[in-house]
């Protein structure tokens, strides 16, 4: 992890009567929510109404959920209060992330942070804060992101506690200024990014064990904690925790963006694998959002609202997760393709099968390139597919040769497998380090990372059409799938001096997103929305999940401090 964090580092270096304009600033020009009201908002608003509204802070989770469309508390008033963000973005030069955007470099406003809230941060995490340019700019340019903004954090605080953290979020909200939680700093799509400044919250101090339950395969950790160093406590026990995304991915950010990883086609995804959570809300209450139980019908599914919300509902401050086994045995295969398609559909049979694959990687004939090029090896540069099988000695040994004879089926061919453990070290090492292995092609370049996921039967169309176009683009692109569960992904190099390259990755990146899209698949399988994919949330989801998310969001977060700009397209209005 210290090395991931270090070779990031080194890539980084008209009039209305008082009480309605009162009631109208209070939404529409908060100076750090970016909302607009139409000139015609009515003029007077009960009493009774103003104080049903802001009565949501006190009964705020319950709330998220009762919410009906365009009713709330002005339904006796016949009030349709707009709530929803400049649709002249450019205009305003506000944000991004709308329909049909290209921009990369999120927009913002900045406001002076005040001298109070420095005080009171100061005073609550002591010498755990920094107002340092160089640690607020490394804080504010996500490592493994292409995205931009034109702001970074004013202040980093590094708390050590859930106190602390409820402490430091109640007084930004106080004050109304912007928070962004900050984990590994591995994800892709600019969840991190601070494009109005404001307080970054960084949990890596927070990295504790609080307890581990054996016999109940459970463990209770900080969020700060990665998952590597998770299963390093874990493995004496016999135990470890299944999702697998990018190294230094930590607990507490995983959450945040629903991630996966390799395992997840035997495993399940980050909803699947976390039992309970404690999260600070934006007026500093800590909710528990259900028991330590493996199932429960009591009452609304917190725990998945807060997986998932990139941070703009509340921060993670505790994770009980769910534990498996270390498998007793296992193979690692690998075998080469003609073409991606016949690599696709080997995938596709294998699951068919009935196998109980554990993972099911394909790397396309450029990814492969990048390998040899970044660890000096002779691999054949031609589509490739990676396996693993688990259980039993026997049991491994019978899925491999189930899936060696539908590999010879579809034109399969060079079949190997390793089940001696630095062997099989050393073939998963070869799709791990992916990513680092295509800048090896070009060393100066960025990398516009995109995932979409489509149901399986679409898999190998998905890939076959996305090939044919990134195979005709002049720019470098690599193919990598997590085949097992048809989530597909690609690595777009560009030059981010040469505007035509980033137009054209982004080309690329839509054509990707458009054509899953058009097969019942999403945006995202796994990376999140950040500001990267909200523009294309609308056509996936429509407008009225998106206007749902905007009012659990405005319920939960009145004043809009937490992590906003992300996940819901500015344009949602309700």
């Amino acid at each position: 992890m210290a090395f991931s964090h270090w070779l990031a580092r080194l890539r980084s270096c008209s009039k209305k009567s008082a009480s309605s304009n009162a009631f109208r600033d209070y939404f529409c020009h908060n100076k750090f929510q970016f909302s607009t009201c139409p000139n015609n908002f009515p003029s007077t608003i009960a009493e009774e109404t103003k104080t049903r509204f802001f009565s949501w802070s006190s009964s705020l989770l319950p709330l998220a959920f009762a919410v009906s469309a365009g009713s709330l508390a002005f339904r006796s008033q016949n009030i349709q209060p707009s709530l929803c963000e400049p649709t002249n973005l450019d205009s305003r030069k506000v944000t991004i992330g709308g329909k049909a955007s290209t921009e990369f470099v999120v927009k913002g406003i900045h406001k002076q942070i005040p001298q109070e809230l420095i005080d009171e941060l100061k005073a609550i995490c002591q010498d755990n804060m920094t107002l340092d340019y160089e640690e607020r700019f490394y804080h504010g340019k996500p490592q493994n992101s292409f995205h931009k903004a034109v702001n970074i954090p004013d202040v980093v605080v590094f708390p050590r506690s859930e106190e602390e953290v409820s402490q430091i979020v109640k007084s930004c909200n106080k004050h109304k200024v912007p928070i962004v939680p900050y984990g590994g700093a591995t994800s892709i799509e600019g969840h991190t990014l601070s494009p109005n400044g404001g307080v970054c919250i960084d949990m890596t101090l927070m990295k504790r064990v609080k307890a581990l339950h054996i016999r109940d395969m459970d463990v209770v950790v900080e969020p700060g904690i990665g998952w590597m160093e998770l299963n390093e406590y874990l493995e004496p026990y016999g135990l470890f925790f299944p999702l697998d995304p990018g190294p230094g991915a930590t607990i507490g950010g995983m959450c945040a963006t629903r991630c996966s990883g390799s395992l997840a086609v035997r495993y399940g995804t980050m909803r699947d694998n976390v039992i309970s959570l404690k999260v600070v809300l934006a007026n500093g209450d800590i909710v528990k959002t259900a028991s330590r139980a493996r199932k429960s019908a009591a009452g609304y599914d917190l725990t998945r609202l807060m997986i998932g919300s990139e941070g703009t509902l509340g921060v993670v401050t505790e994770t009980t997760l769910r534990l498996q086994k270390i498998p007793k045995h296992s193979v690692v295969a690998m075998c080469n393709f003609p073409t991606i398609k016949d690599a696709a559909d080997v995938a596709i049979a294998t699951m068919l099968s009935g196998i109980q694959v554990s993972r099911v990687e394909l790397l396309d004939e450029v990814q492969v390139r990048a390998v040899n090029i970044a660890n000096g090896k002779n691999l054949p540069e031609v589509p490739t597919l990676m396996f693993e099988f688990i259980g039993t000695e026997a049991y491994s040994r019978e899925q491999t040769g189930i899936v060696q004879r539908i590999v010879s089926e579809h034109n399969g061919s060079d079949f190997v497998f390793a089940e001696d453990p630095e062997a099989k070290k050393e073939l998963w090492k070869i799709r791990k380090e992916a990513l680092w292995a295509c800048f090896a092609m070009e060393p100066n370049f960025e990398a516009m990372i995109s995932d979409v996921c489509v149901p399986l039967s679409h898999l190998a169309e998905l890939i076959s059409r996305s090939k044919q176009e990134l195979d005709a683009s002049p720019l470098v692109c690599t193919v990598i799938a997590h085949a097992g569960d048809g989530n597909f992904h690609t690595v777009i190099l560009f030059d981010p001096n040469q505007e035509e390259q980033r137009i054209e990755a982004e080309r690329l990146n839509q054509f990707m997103v458009y054509t899953a899209l058009s097969m019942e698949g999403t945006c995202t399988g796994e990376h999140g929305v950040g500001t990267g994919k909200m523009k294309y949330l609308e056509k996936e989801l429509g407008i009225e999940a998106l206007q749902t998310m905007k009012r659990i969001k405005t319920a939960l977060d009145p004043n809009n401090i937490m992590n906003p700009g992300k996940l819901i397209p500015p344009h949602v209005c309700f």
